[in-house]
């Protein structure tokens, strides 16, 4: 199987392509934006480097949020095309198991997990995971004060994403000791591509929805934008 996943929910942008169990090719770069600029070349490259094409995939995989909502619109809006398109099924990650699963098995070892990914306004997109990996919580957008909550239970708490020093700096300041990961804080295609493909595929034609844990920034204008009623 040839899967392709990307990401543009955050502030990156990043393609990889997993064939047969291991990842063959793989693109990353920050940015806070212009992935609608860069994500389709960096599919090229990734699949050049393999010595693929479009007609030899299986499947995609893309990050569902939460995220920025104009770079997870820019992802979702090339996944579901290129799915369209190939006839092939499309996989959906969120970028919070995204991230938690990029940090490594011995750092996670006997401590529960705790993601902040930073929303670019004063509250946080957080999720609580378990030493495996499995959700703890529901992704919910929260202000820093109210990651007491999700980190209740006791034990060891590591932290990880964009947001993890701010997180950290929140838990101690409610007594919760906890430690910032030092793994990457932003969602990588790879371990997308690695989590989709350990998980049964959706059917062809079956999109996933994005996630989105607060309203837009932008509104429509009361009266259609006209001047009087």
């Amino acid at each position: 199987m040839k899967l392709l996943a990307f990401d543009t929910a955050t502030t990156g942008c990043s393609a990889a392509l997993l064939a047969d169990g291991r990842i063959v090719a793989r693109r990353a770069a920050a940015m806070t934006r212009g992935q609608s600029e860069a994500l389709m070349p960096m599919i090229e490259d990734v699949l050049a480097e393999a010595g693929a094409g479009y007609a030899d995939l299986s499947a995609l995989a893309v990050t569902v949020g939460p995220g920025a909502f104009t770079g997870l619109r820019i992802g979702l809006a090339a996944a579901r095309g290129l799915a369209l398109a190939l006839r092939i099924p499309l996989a959906g990650v969120t970028t919070l198991e995204a991230v938690a699963a990029s940090v490594p098995d011995d750092a996670r070892r006997g401590r529960r997990l705790l993601v902040a990914l930073d929303s670019k306004r004063d509250d946080l997109y957080a999720q609580a995971f378990g030493p495996d990996l499995s959700a703890l919580s529901g992704p919910a957008a929260l202000f820093p004060e109210a990651l007491a909550d999700l980190a209740a239970g006791g034990g060891p708490l590591l932290v990880a994403g964009d947001a993890a020093g701010r997180a950290v700096a929140a838990l101690k300041d409610r007594g919760i000791p906890a430690e910032a990961s030092d793994a990457p804080g932003v969602p990588d295609a790879a371990i997308v591509a690695r989590i989709a493909a350990d998980r049964p595929l959706p059917p062809a034609g079956s999109p996933p929805s994005p996630v989105y844990l607060r309203p837009p920034d932008a509104v429509a204008a009361k009266n259609g934008g006209r001047l009087r009623p």
